[in-house]
């Protein structure tokens, strides 16, 4: 879980520097090996082999394994006292661990009459933004508990209540400077500083139809994906943007009111607009950072490939009997987790082809989000459960305290604004389960915000959570 390459404060070795752990070491090495030697009633048809075998290490090996601390303890006394020991920690040990041990907990949290939730992240430790249905901004305080609104940014041309289609995405750049998101106009992005959360800049003249996805190339340049199938991309650079300026004519009635509104902020154009060959419904995107590339799914059951540094489509490939595919998330070492109707399929990026397809625990309840914590995809359905997927052991995550069964995680009910007289799609209000639209773990692994509403689009109402 951590490592500790400790420094002594007396003497000339540190605390954990003792002989005997370099034998625990080789005899726990020298078992792994004759495990995997051990032949198999039925040989594999794929067969990997180490380098080399050899049990010995060299003498400054030998001192680095020596003086690296492994105890989680001596991670935190550590960093603590700001001493110069160099720290690693994999936050996706904490997530399992919880996970699996059955400590996570749910807090629901109350939105009122807003219309489902679509797309959420961490802006620090206390707060998460998310964006709804009913084209709002919220920004949500985890220790104070309030739920605060941000304005949303109108484009040049004005936007009529027809535009307003919800905010289907926001993401945050590398550098946690910015937040990209959409606009009150369903078809324009919008762009805030971070931490303040001040308008930057518009981005109109792309799209004529929804947003509906967006992900970072890196600090300046963003990629946005539309319903009218065309991906636009986009430079954000201040240094290049042309903020307006109050006349010297102007009244200073004009100018109060402007600042009672929403502050100013520049308007861009994308650098570059192209149309996804063969998708109907550009529906998600991801950046692989590991293959340089752009993945796209579209609502036709295609999923296709953009070179990054081009900009130019590289392939595209029917999805195996795949129907609803929604989501889509990327492991750091390029694996493609697509989410379907009563399924999620593993991809190898280099063929697309499908790797595992690992079938939903519950019938119908269709894939709504996925996203990769280390080695564990975890995945929010549309009966308001989250299920995780451990990607080494090839099953679904089983839990400690019960060996008989696998972790999930059950969502409370939320808010329904009004239930129908009659069934609708399957829909009963002693049945209901609201929909994990959007689902995200904070920078430690040990909170996970979950959040979604009413899976039939006739129904208004929604569902937020802290689980830790």
């Amino acid at each position: 879980m951590s490592k500790t390459l400790k420094r002594p404060v007396s003497g000339q070795r540190p605390s954990c520097y003792i002989p005997s752990r370099l034998e625990d070491r080789r005899i726990r090495n020298r078992t792994l090996r004759q495990e995997r030697r051990r032949k198999p009633d039925k040989p594999d048809d794929f067969v990997t082999y180490e380098d080399s075998d050899s049990e010995e290490e060299t003498p400054s090996q030998q001192h680095q394994v020596l003086s690296t601390s492994y105890n989680f303890v001596d991670y935190i006394r550590s960093r603590e006292s700001d001493l110069s020991d160099e720290r690693t920690i994999d936050p996706a040990y904490a997530s399992r661990h919880i996970l699996t041990h059955d400590m996570f907990r749910e807090t629901p949290i109350a939105l009122g009459n807003i219309n489902k939730v679509f797309c959420s992240q961490w802006l620090s430790n206390r707060q998460v933004v998310f964006g709804t249905k009913c084209n709002k901004l919220m920004v949500y305080d985890v220790n104070m508990r309030r739920v605060d609104a941000i304005p949303t940014l109108p484009n040049s041309h004005g936007a009529s209540p027809d535009t307003q289609s919800g905010i289907h995405a926001c993401q945050i750049n590398p550098s946690h400077s910015l937040l990209a998101t959409g606009a009150r106009h369903s078809a324009d992005i919008a762009l805030y500083r971070l931490p303040t959360l001040d308008p930057l800049c518009i981005g109109e003249n792309a799209h004529r139809d929804w947003v509906f996805d967006m992900c970072w190339l890196d600090d300046q340049f963003l990629v946005s994906g539309s319903r009218d199938t065309k991906l636009a991309l986009w430079r954000v650079n201040e240094d290049l943007m042309d903020f307006p300026v109050a006349k010297d004519g102007e009244e200073e009635g004009d100018q109060q009111q402007q600042q009672q509104d929403v502050p100013s902020y520049a308007h861009i154009s994308p650098i570059a607009v192209k149309e996804c060959r063969g998708a109907q419904k550009i529906r998600a995107i991801c950046f692989n950072k590991e293959y340089r590339e752009l993945a796209l799914l579209s609502l036709n059951g295609y999923m296709h490939l953009f070179n990054a540094e081009t900009f130019s489509q590289k392939l595209s490939r029917k999805l195996p009997n795949c129907q609803e595919n929604v989501c889509i998330a990327c492991q750091p070492n390029g694996l493609y987790a697509v989410g379907c109707r009563s399924y999620t399929l593993l991809l190898d990026p280099r063929t697309l082809q499908a790797v595992k397809k690992i079938a939903s625990r519950y019938s119908g309840c269709g894939i709504r989000s996925a996203s990769f914590q280390g080695n564990i995809l975890t995945i929010g359905t549309g009966m308001g459960m989250l299920m995780f997927f451990d990607i080494r052991a090839g099953k679904y995550l089983e839990s400690c305290i019960n060996s008989s069964r696998t972790v999930v995680l059950k969502a409370s009910k939320g808010y329904v604004a009004q239930f129908p007289d009659e069934e609708i799609d399957g829909f009963q209000q002693n049945k209901y389960s609201p929909a994990i639209y959007t689902h995200c773990y904070d920078s430690s692994g040990t909170r996970l915000f979950t959040a979604g509403g009413p899976l039939p689009a006739t129904l208004i109402g929604n569902y937020a959570g802290i689980w830790q």
